[in-house]
């Protein structure tokens, strides 16, 4: 049964609504099967607002067992998750794409709100098929995926004040980048935050003691080698460097402490946010399965699961979910031109996380690692072959949530670890 044979149960006609949300109000527009404006009205953004749509809604057919389609052009947001409660279909269309809907009705351009919450509408009318409701995902699924995309964003946002505190250090305090070199992590390590806000010039750490740096390593948490690592630390912060003239190097040191500030909080985001991802994705009844995986812990896990959801309806098959993760090659063949090269549209957290994946699969998995080798051979780069392992990885991971079967290193890669063995 198509989601148009679905919108006739109870209704003589089908009806289809589209809202263009803006941050104040949103614009409705209701339409019939062929085309003809039924309703329109202006709501506000608050609960009275989403009051006068839902009986908007009821007063053309709208029933909770046979709710009326919604086209939007956002998947968040309050309006969002009161059009999802029940069993009704929210279809969230890409801004682009309604602008290319929007030139069929007319050749100047124009644009207004109430004409874009009609175009919302007839693209359901017309072409419902082809576009994707948002998918049936649980509750604690929604909330994992808040917690893990959050997360992530506090990684990438702590990776790139690193960087620019990286590059401020090289212009004026190199010791400190040399004094860091071998820990893992480097700047974004509670030693390294300690020692900077010790000593923000090189002059004042030239002049920092043992007994201070031994301090500053307790103070920041570290409990082993703490002697040799102090020795080592006042060795280095005493060398031989070149120092900016003292009043910009006091300036440069004032910009530094401003940047470690920001770095503290990112710090401090990601990992408060690394312990609820911790504490919630366990609880999902996919995570069992998930961390049958090589190569998957409870943070890259957490951020699988955001993406792909636990709707069983979102993907038909394995190759829906596979070409939604970018790995699955795309063909594009126009007369005696062929070619087969990586996905350009996908979901770039899902891909970003199956980077991750096969990297730390190809060590943490003899069939991978197998897999990962057949595929230099025949002359893929690192990347394509990276790209093909989790491409069959997924391909797994949908088979294994799909009957709650677990990972099995033979019965995924039987014959690569026969001619391993």
């Amino acid at each position: 049964m198509t989601s148009a044979d679905t919108c006739t149960k109870g209704r003589n006609t089908l009806i289809f609504c589209g809202i263009d949300w803006a941050e104040k109000h949103h614009d409705v527009a209701l339409v019939d099967d062929t085309g003809h404006l039924l309703a329109k009205r202006r709501i506000s953004d608050d609960a009275a607002g989403y009051r006068i749509l839902l009986d908007l809604l009821a007063e053309y057919g709208d029933t909770e067992h046979d709710p009326i389609p919604v086209a939007i052009e956002t998947s968040r947001g309050l309006l969002v998750a009161v059009l999802r409660q029940g069993q009704r279909q929210v279809f969230a269309i890409n801004p682009m794409a309604a602008a290319r809907y929007r030139d069929r009705h007319g050749v100047s351009r124009k644009k207004s709100d109430p004409g874009d919450a009609l175009v919302l509408a007839n693209i359901l009318r017309t072409d419902m098929p082809m576009h994707r409701p948002l998918p049936q995902d649980s509750d604690l699924a929604r909330a994992i995926a808040v917690l893990a995309r959050a997360q992530q964003d506090a990684t990438w946002n702590r990776q790139q004040i690193a960087n620019q505190l990286r590059s401020l250090l090289r212009e004026f305090y190199p010791a400190s980048l040399d004094a860091f070199a071998g820990w893992q992590n480097g700047l974004c390590r509670p030693e390294a935050r300690e020692l900077l806000r010790l000593a923000p010039t090189p002059s004042r750490a030239a002049r920092l003691s043992a007994a201070q740096l031994r301090s500053a390593l307790k103070r920041a948490g570290r409990q082993r080698g703490i002697e040799a690592e102090a020795q080592r630390l006042r060795d280095v912060l005493r060398g031989d460097y070149a120092h900016q003239p003292p009043p910009v190097e006091d300036a440069l040191g004032k910009q530094m402490l401003a940047l470690l500030g920001q770095l503290e909080a990112a710090c401090t985001a990601a990992d408060d946010l690394a312990k609820a991802v911790q504490e919630a994705f366990p609880e999902h009844p996919d995570a069992e399965v998930i961390l049958s995986f090589p190569g998957l812990g409870i943070q890259l896990g957490a951020r699988i699961l955001a993406e792909i959801g636990d709707d069983r309806d979102r993907f038909a098959d394995a190759r829906g979910l596979k070409a939604y993760a970018g790995s699955a090659p795309i063909t594009r063949a126009s007369g005696k031109k062929h070619h087969v090269g990586r996905r350009m549209v996908k979901n770039d957290r899902l891909n970003h996380a199956g980077y991750l994946w096969a990297f730390s699969a190809i060590t943490a998995s003899p069939g991978a690692k197998a897999h990962y080798g057949r595929r230099r051979e025949k002359g893929d780069w690192h990347a394509q072959a990276q790209r093909h392992l989790f491409n069959r990885m997924i391909g797994q991971l949908y088979h294994c949530i799909r009957t709650g079967e677990q990972f099995d290193e033979h019965v995924a890669f039987p014959s690569l670890l026969a001619e391993a063995a």
